[in-house]
Formats: C-alpha cells, structure tokens, sequence
C-alpha cells in the first residue's frame, strides 16, 4: 500500500464531519506511542510552553542523575538516548526557542556530567555538535534572544 501525500489527505480530511475526524484521531493515536505523545501536547501543554519545557528539564535532570558512570560506554549509550528523546519533544514544538532551550540545558547537563566528557572524544563531539547546532538555530532567532543565548553559549565554551 502506498502512503498518501499531506495535500491529499488534506484534501480527503476537509470532507469528514467532526465526529468522523475525532474517530480517526483516536484510532491514530493507538497505534505509535509518539501519535499519542503529540496529541497530548498539542491539546493539553501547547498552550504553556515554559511549563513544557521546564518538565521535560525536570526529566532529563532526572535521566542524567540516573546514567550508569562506571564506564564511557554505558554514558554515551546514555546520553544519545537522552538526546534522541530532547529531539522527539523539540519536534512535537516546533518552536526554535523550545529548542534551544532544551538544547542549552542538555550541554549544560552534560558538561557537568562526571566524570568529565573531556576525556572521551565522542561524548565531546557529541556536546560539540549540539553548540553549533544551537549556534545555527540562534542566527534564526530575534537579536534580544540572540545576544542572551549567545550569553549562555559562551559559558557553556569555557
């Protein structure tokens, strides 16, 4: 079966009634976890975005005070799975600021991390990486938001 295109399905959605499409959303919703992660944002935490970020912070506060620091190994396998779920909430907000918020406080995190990420040299690209990204989002961003991130970014390079 082929996948149709967004403009047809936007197109075959704008004849559903409403209950039809409330139908459709909730049997969307029960076949990916991440279908029913997006739709919990959007109807119940898009309308606050710092109350969003700050529990995604919370929580990966949280996932870092619990990675396994015995070994490199296990704190990179750690770290990426951190990250990956950063990008999956920064998706669901497609706000650059969002972004660099969580983004910013993920380095933060991991600088602090010990023992140091500047003895390994993937963990280091890693957090490398993420500042240009941050650096490339911010060229993006108003100037009064630029100069302030750009405040935090060189903090975050010493």
């Amino acid at each position: 079966m082929k996948a149709a295109t967004v403009k047809e399905l936007k197109n075959e959605l704008s004849y559903l009634s409403n209950t039809d499409l409330m139908e459709l959303v909730l049997r969307l919703s029960k076949f990916k976890k991440e279908n029913k992660e997006l739709l919990t944002y959007l109807l119940y935490e898009a309308s606050n975005e710092e109350l969003y970020i700050s529990n995604i912070k919370e929580e990966v506060k949280n996932m870092f005070s619990e990675i396994n620091t015995s070994s490199y190994y296990f704190i990179k396998k750690s770290v990426r799975k951190i990250l990956r779920i950063i990008k999956t909430y920064i998706r669901y907000s497609k706000k650059k600021e969002t972004e660099v918020e969580l983004l910013l406080f993920f380095c933060n995190q991991l600088k602090n991390l010990k023992p140091s990420i500047y003895k390994n040299v993937q963990l280091l690209n890693i957090f490398k990486r993420q500042i240009a990204l941050i650096e490339k989002i911010i060229g993006t961003l108003h100037e009064d938001l630029q100069y302030d991130y750009s405040l935090e970014i060189q903090g975050l390079k010493k």
